[in-house]
């Protein structure tokens, strides 16, 4: 995965900068300080912060995996629980003999006592026998789950995954779609053609943005783990979206530059932060930062 550098004031702004031109959430982005600010005389700041970023790679265990881990640990707690069952039956006789030897002060009863050493001896030899069992194969199990390579996934098969996922929810929702991926290295795009496909959109993009994020979660519980960038658009929005974002930037750039007074926009999603950055970081005259919290975060446009 690329990494992005940005530079603040501040480490966090530095932080916040990068996650708006990752266009993912803190959760979701690993960061590497490069450079900090050094404090200066009389509380100033000298320098500014510097850091990269990138979008953390997926960690998903494959379900295969998950069910032979699961097997091979239930088995060595079943063969456990009945290795600490049968020593426990044992002392119980052997304490229930001692008990009747004590009360009878007869010959018969103080030759039953010796005669149970032999059987508490053969217990033990059990019990270190069935343990000793019991341990080899669950450090076996272990062995073999750790030392199994992991299989390498390539974008074709999550861009065929995320189809399969997107062809099952339009089937789902009784649309007629079709629904093509095309790959560029790690960079997937999923489109999605049709019509009435309004519901998959949602106000705002707000319901395709939350598909986008199942066709991810759907391609990495059936893969395994891999490292991709899944974009879904459904009937074209994101490209709509997208160019009408651009047309606005320019035009708050624009008033920016000739009013000399910074602007601040709507609160938006990562995703749209990022198309709007993109664009005002090329013109010249103004900068951006971004401020608050999701889902009130927004982007103030300062001139420069």
């Amino acid at each position: 995965m690329e990494w992005v550098e940005t530079t603040a004031k501040t480490i966090d702004a530095a932080r916040e900068a990068a996650l708006d031109q990752l266009g993912v959430a803190a959760d979701e982005a690993e960061f590497d300080v490069i450079e900090e600010p050094r404090p200066g005389l009389f509380g100033r700041v000298r320098g500014e912060a510097r850091l990269r970023a990138r979008v953390r790679p997926a960690q998903v265990r494959p379900k295969q995996e998950r069910r032979r881990r699961g097997r091979s640990d239930g088995g060595a707690a079943s063969s456990a629980s009945e290795s600490a069952a049968k020593p426990s039956t044992k002392s119980t006789k052997s304490a229930n003999d001692a008990a009747t030897a004590d009360a009878s002060e007869t010959s018969d009863a103080a030759a039953t006592v010796p005669s149970d050493k032999p059987t508490t001896q053969r217990s033990r030899r059990t019990t270190t026998t069935t343990t000793t069992s019991t341990s080899s194969k669950l450090e076996e199990s272990t062995m073999t789950n750790d030392e199994r390579p992991e299989s390498t996934v390539t974008p074709e098969e999550v861009g065929t995954a995320a189809v399969a996922f997107m062809e099952g929810l339009t089937t789902a929702f009784g649309a007629d779609a079709d629904v093509a991926v095309e790959v560029d290295g790690i960079e997937l795009d999923v489109t999605v053609s049709g019509s009435e496909l309004g519901l998959l959109v949602g106000p705002g993009g707000r319901t395709l943005n939350a598909v986008q994020d199942l066709a991810r979660v759907a391609a990495q519980r059936r893969l395994g783990d891999h490292e991709t960038r899944l974009r879904v658009d459904v009937a074209g929005y994101r490209e709509r979206r997208e160019a009408a974002l651009s047309a606005f930037a320019r035009d708050v750039a624009g008033q920016v530059v000739a009013s000399g007074t910074a602007r601040s926009l709507e609160p938006m999603t990562s995703a749209d932060r990022k198309v709007n950055h993109d664009v005002l970081n090329e013109i010249d005259g103004v900068t951006t930062r971004s401020v608050g919290e999701d889902p009130d975060r927004r982007i103030i446009v300062d001139p420069a």
